[in-house]
């Protein structure tokens, strides 16, 4: 049990490096962002690549991807993402979704359609009750706790993230007082795809990559949005984790139905907030 509690917590915590940029798009730019599988994906590819560049050095690899997928997530705000603010829903969906497509049919171009492994960084295991712990997975988990209080710090402390806290609730308003929102919009966008990034490469060692990761991985992030709230940020951490813990527990005595276990979380919460929309 304390194994299956362990994986839980780990891809909780990779739902959530993952899913809390995806929160943020929407909170403020209201766009659902289907790109942002794209970058998670083409991020852990050239992690792929940059492992051979420096000599399988996880954290120059990790640095590089991560900094090389910074000015592409801007260009996609740039001239995609910007252009669509205000527009309809379905606008953003089929834009971002194009750009999802794109990514991947590079990724099978470039590197093929086969899956490429990634070894453990760390590798090695502590015995706890007759079970071997990997020290990866905890560490993932403990990355993603750091991550949650550094942005809770971010935005309760810094201008940028004050004012992105003001536009999740009032954009317009933001904008009345002169200041540049669309500037401070790019920065989060560039930020949350530096995560996604920075999960996707997190969990390759456990998952091994394939090009179509990034639709996996969107379907699991939506649910979670969904689930926390859209742009409620510490509503995404506590609900990456819960599904995440669902998704162990499912998968320890019903592997095939672990993702849909998530979905029917997802779908008795909606049931449950709609009742309650009703009586109030």
């Amino acid at each position: 049990m304390i194994q299956t509690i362990v994986y839980g917590f780990t891809i909780g915590a990779i739902l959530y490096f993952f899913s809390v940029g995806l929160a943020l798009t929407f909170g403020t730019m209201r766009i659902i962002n289907f790109a942002h599988g794209m970058v998670y994906a083409v991020g852990v590819y050239l992690f792929i690549a940059f492992l051979k560049v420096f000599d399988d050095s996880f954290l120059l690899a990790l640095a590089a991807s991560v900094i090389v997928m910074l000015p592409v997530a801007y260009l996609i705000e740039r001239f995609i993402i910007r252009r669509l603010y205000g527009e309809g829903l379905d606008y953003a969906i089929i834009a971002t979704y194009g750009v999802l497509l794109i990514g991947t049919d590079a990724i099978k171009m470039l590197w093929g359609t086969t899956s490429q492994p990634v070894n453990d960084p760390v590798g090695i295991s502590i015995e706890v009750a007759d079970f071997g712990l990997p020290v990866y997975r905890i560490a993932i988990f403990i990355c993603a706790v750091v991550l949650f209080l550094a942005l809770r710090l971010f935005f309760k402390r810094s201008i940028i993230g004050k004012i992105v806290i003001a536009a999740l609730e009032d954009s317009d308003g933001v904008r009345c007082l002169g200041l540049d929102v669309n500037k401070y919009f790019s920065i989060i966008f560039v930020l949350g795809s530096a995560l996604a990034v920075l999960g996707g490469i997190l969990y390759a060692p456990i998952s091994s990559a394939e090009p179509y990761m990034g639709f996996h991985i969107l379907l699991l992030a939506f649910a979670v949005v969904i689930v926390g709230g859209m742009g409620n940020l510490n509503g995404t951490f506590i609900a990456a984790l819960a599904l995440g813990m669902v998704m162990a527990i499912t998968g320890r005595f019903w592997s095939q139905a672990a993702n849909a276990m998530v979905f029917i979380v997802m779908a008795l919460v909606l049931i449950v907030r709609s009742r309650r929309l009703t009586q109030d």
